[in-house]
C-alpha cells in the first residue's frame, strides 16, 4: 500500500519562521520517518510555490524580476529544511516546465468534460498606477455587513464575512492608495457549488458514492467544523484565471494573457513533484495518485484546510482519475512569546536564522525540534518561548535521555568491559512488557496524528530507565557481591531500553538518534527496523545481542542551564535581547509621536457631512460574557450592558488578538443603532469599535472604567 504526503507548498516569497514549520513539515517529518520504520512504501513530496501576485508586485516595488526573488527563496527555504532534518523525498519547484504541463493538462481535462468551467466577463479592480489588475487580497474598503473600514477583498477580518471586491463600499488598492477602476475582463471558474454534495457527503461520512473511503472519526474536530461552517453557508464558483505575466499560461484560445490562478496550481503540485521523483527513479506516478489503495495525507495549517479539504478533492474528483485524501491532520498556529510572528518588527525567528544563530549549540537542529515537538498546536493555537525550548531541552533531553545513556554506557563498561551481559532473564519480563507496551503505544500515538502524546510516550520511557537503574541500583549489589547475576540483568535490560530509545528517537530528534546508535555501535536506522524491534520484542528476543560491544555516551546533552558553564545560556540570552529590542520598537511605535510619522497609514475616506456622521449612535458599553463561536476561529459571542438595564448580543471578529476569559468588565464603544443580523448562526446587535495598526493589532476604543454605561460618544 503506498503512502503519499504531502506538505503544503511554502511561498517563495519570503523565509520561514517557527511556525511554519510546526505546522506542515515537523508532524508530516514524524510520520514520513516513522512509516518508514515500519518497512512502508512512502513518498513526501513538496516543493516551492512560485506564482502568484504578491511575487510580482515585490518584483515591481524592488525593480528586480520575480525569477530572482523565487531562486532566493527557494533554496533559502530548501537548505533551511534540511539543515534541520526535513526528510523529504522530493522538493520541486512550480516554475519548471513539468509542473506547467502537469497543471495545465489537468486543466485541460476539465474543459473537456464541460460543466466544471464558469466563464464570465467582469468588471475587475485595475490599479492605474501600477498597472495592474488587483488580487482581491490587494484591495482594502469598508465591509458592507459589518462596517469594518479595514476589510479585504476576499474577506472582512471582524465579522469574518466572505467578500467580493465589487461589495466593499469605498474601495483603495493597498499598493498605491488610489481608488482603482474597473476594467472589463473575462475569467474562468470553477464550479464550486456543483460538488457540494460530494463534498458533504465526504466530509461527515467519509464515503463516496457509497462506499467508504476515509474514517472521520480519525479526523481533528476542528478540521471537519471549518469545512462545514463554509458548506453550510454554501459554495460559490471561485476563479481560477487572473490577468497577470506571472505564472502558467491558460491552455485556451481565448485565454491569451492570463494565467492559472496560483490557488488552482499551487496544489496540483503534488502531482507535479511526484511525476518528477518517480521519472528520476524509474517509477510509475500513476501508481501512487491513481491508485485506489493509496494513503494520501496532506499536512497543513488550519488556513489551508478550505484548499485541502474542500476545493482541491472537489477539483480530484471532477478530473476523475485521482485518488482522494484519507486525513488531512491541520495543526493550529503557533506565535512566538505570547504574539504572532512579525518580521516588520523582528518578532519571532526565521528558520534560517536559527540554523545560523544555534550552529555552535550542541544537537542544535534536534533542540528546536524537539522544543517545537512538545508544544506542537494539533487541537489550538500554541506559544514558543526560549523559556520552554530550555525547559524541554534540559529536562527531557540532559536530565532524562541523556543522563540515562551516560550512566547505562558508564557502568557497562565498568562491570562487563563494554559487552552486553548474558541474562537467564527476558521474555515476558518486565522491562521487555514496558518496551513492547512503550513502542505499541507510540505507534499508536503517531498513525492517529497525536505526535506531542508519542513524544511523551518516548519521556515517559526515558524516565522508567532511569528509575528502573536507580531502584534496581547494580553499584550497591557489587559492593555486596560482584559477581552477583542480578548486576547482568540489569545492565542487559539497561541496555535494552537504551536500544529501544535510540530507535525510536529516530522520529523525533533524527540526528540525536543516530548519535546514540553510533553509542551503542548500531548501524543507522533503516527502513523497517522499527517493525522489526516490535517483532523481536513480541517475539521475547532481545534489542541488541549478548557480547555486543558498546561505546561510551559522554555528556550527549550539556545543560543550557549550567552552574559552571553558561555558554549556552548565552546562546539563548541572545534571543532574550533581541526580544527586548523588538519590544522596544513596538513600544515606541504605539506612542502618538511615532504615529505620526509612519508612513503606511491607510489613506483618509473620501469626506462626509455632519449629517452623515450624526446618524451614527455611539454609546459606552461593557462587556459582561465573551465566548468563542463554535465553527469559527475568528468570531467571539459576547453580551453587553447597554446601561439602563439593556444587555445585546454582539458577535465580533476578534478571537485571534484577544483572550474571552480576559473581556468581561472591559469598557467598550459600541454603534447601538446598525441593523442586526446574524452571523455564524449567533445575532449582532451592536458593533464594538477597534483600532487597528500597520501589523493587524487590534485595541479597544474604551471609555473610562468606571464611566457608566448607554452614554453617547460624539
Amino acid at each position: 500500500m503506498p503512502h503519499l504526503l504531502t506538505s503544503a507548498l511554502p511561498y517563495a516569497n519570503g523565509p520561514l519562521h517557527l511556525g511554519h514549520l510546526a505546522g506542515a513539515y515537523l508532524p508530516a517529518d514524524i510520520y514520513a520517518r516513522y512509516l518508514r520504520l515500519m518497512g512502508k512504501d512512502v513518498l513526501w513530496v513538496c516543493g516551492s510555490d512560485e506564482h502568484g501576485a504578491a511575487i510580482t508586485l515585490r518584483a515591481k516595488k524592488e525593480g528586480i524580476t520575480p525569477r530572482d526573488i523565487i531562486d532566493k527563496y527557494h533554496t533559502l527555504n530548501k537548505d533551511s529544511f534540511a539543515a534541520l532534518g526535513i526528510s523529504f523525498d522530493y522538493y520541486h519547484r512550480t516554475s519548471t516546465p513539468l509542473h506547467h504541463e502537469t497543471s495545465q493538462e489537468f486543466f485541460r481535462t476539465l474543459d473537456r468534460k464541460g460543466g466544471e468551467f464558469i466563464i464570465r466577463n467582469t468588471e475587475q479592480f485595475y490599479d492605474p498606477e501600477f498597472k495592474q489588475f488587483l488580487a482581491d487580497r490587494y484591495i482594502k474598503g469598508t465591509c458592507p455587513r459589518c462596517g469594518f473600514p479595514d476589510a479585504y477583498g476576499d474577506q472582512c477580518e471582524n465579522c469574518g464575512s466572505d467578500l467580493s471586491p465589487n461589495e466593499l463600499i469605498n474601495p483603495v488598492s493597498t499598493l498605491s492608495g488610489a481608488r482603482p477602476e474597473l476594467r472589463e475582463t473575462k475569467h474562468w471558474y470553477f464550479d464550486l457549488a456543483k460538488h457540494e454534495d460530494f463534498l458533504r457527503t465526504w466530509i461527515q461520512e467519509g464515503t463516496v458514492d457509497g462506499k467508504q473511503v476515509h474514517d472521520p472519526s480519525r479526523w481533528k474536530k476542528h478540521v471537519i467544523g471549518q469545512c462545514m461552517s463554509w458548506l453550510n453557508e454554501g459554495l460559490q464558483p471561485r476563479a481560477i484565471t487572473r490577468d497577470l505575466d506571472w505564472g502558467i499560461s491558460v491552455p485556451h484560445p481565448e485565454a491569451e494573457g492570463k494565467v492559472l490562478y496560483v490557488w488552482f496550481d499551487a496544489p496540483i503540485g503534488y502531482i507535479s513533484s511526484t511525476r518528477q521523483w518517480c521519472l528520476e527513479h524509474g517509477r510509475d506516478w500513476k501508481d501512487y495518485w491513481q491508485n485506489p489503495e493509496t494513503e494520501l495525507v496532506h499536512f497543513i495549517g488550519k488556513d489551508n484546510i478550505v484548499f485541502h479539504c474542500l476545493i482541491f478533492p472537489a477539483m480530484l474528483r471532477a478530473h476523475g482519475d485521482y485518488v482522494l485524501p484519507k486525513n488531512v491532520p491541520a495543526n493550529q498556529f503557533l506565535n512566538f512569546e505570547g504574539d504572532k510572528f512579525s518580521k516588520s518588527r523582528g518578532w519571532g525567528i526565521e528558520l534560517h536564522e536559527y540554523v545560523e544563530e544555534f550552529k555552535d549549540f550542541p544537537n542544535g537542529e534536534d533542540a528546536l525540534r524537539w522544543a517545537l515537538i512538545r508544544n506542537l498546536p494539533e487541537q489550538q493555537d500554541a506559544d514558543f518561548t526560549w523559556d520552554g525550548f530550555t525547559e524541554y531541552y534540559d529536562k527531557d533531553l540532559a536530565d532524562k535521555l541523556g543522563n540515562f545513556l551516560n550512566r547505562v554506557t558508564v557502568l557497562t563498561h565498568k562491570f562487563f568491559g563494554g559487552k552486553v551481559p548474558a541474562t537467564a532473564i527476558w521474555a515476558e519480563s518486565q522491562v521487555q512488557v514496558q518496551l513492547a507496551e512503550s513502542l505499541g503505544q507510540m505507534a499508536t500515538h503517531i498513525e492517529a496524528f497525536r505526535f506531542k502524546d508519542a513524544a511523551t510516550t518516548f519521556v515517559e520511557l526515558a524516565t522508567f530507565g532511569n528509575t528502573y537503574l536507580q531502584e534496581a541500583a547494580p553499584w550497591s549489589l557489587a559492593k555486596t557481591d560482584p559477581d552477583d547475576p542480578r548486576i547482568a540483568t540489569v545492565m542487559f535490560d539497561c541496555l535494552q531500553i537504551a536500544a529501544a530509545l535510540a530507535l525510536t528517537a529516530h522520529p523525533f530528534v533524527p540526528l540525536v538518534s543516530a548519535k546514540v546508535r553510533t553509542v551503542l555501535k548500531q548501524e543507522i536506522v533503516e527502513n523497517g527496523d522499527w517493525a522489526l524491534a516490535r517483532d523481536q520484542l513480541a517475539a521475547g528476543r532481545a534489542l541488541i545481542e549478548t557480547g555486543h560491544v558498546i561505546g561510551k555516551a559522554g555528556v550527549l546533552f550539556p545543560k543550557i542551564v549550567d552552574r559552571k558553564d553558561d555558554s549556552l545560556q548565552q546562546i539563548i540570552q541572545r534571543q532574550r535581547d533581541k526580544l527586548t529590542a523588538a519590544l522596544a520598537t513596538r513600544d515606541a511605535a504605539a506612542t502618538p509621536e511615532s504615529k505620526e510619522i509612519t508612513a503606511d497609514l491607510p489613506p483618509t475616506k473620501p469626506e462626509i457631512t455632519f449629517d452623515d456622521f450624526s446618524k451614527l449612535d455611539l454609546r459606552t458599553a461593557t462587556i459582561l460574557t465573551a465566548e468563542a463561536i463554535k465553527k469559527s476561529n475568528k468570531l467571539l459571542h459576547l453580551t453587553i450592558d447597554l446601561g439602563g438595564g439593556e444587555t445585546r448580543s454582539v458577535v465580533s471578529g476578534i478571537a485571534k488578538h484577544f483572550d474571552p476569559a480576559d473581556l468581561p468588565g472591559r469598557a467598550v464603544v459600541v454603534v447601538s443603532n446598525l441593523a442586526p443580523r446574524k452571523m455564524a448562526g449567533v445575532p449582532s446587535e451592536a458593533m464594538i469599535l477597534m483600532a487597528e495598526d500597520g501589523e493587524g493589532n487590534l485595541q479597544f476604543v474604551s471609555p473610562p472604567s468606571d464611566f457608566g454605561n448607554g452614554w453617547t460618544v460624539r
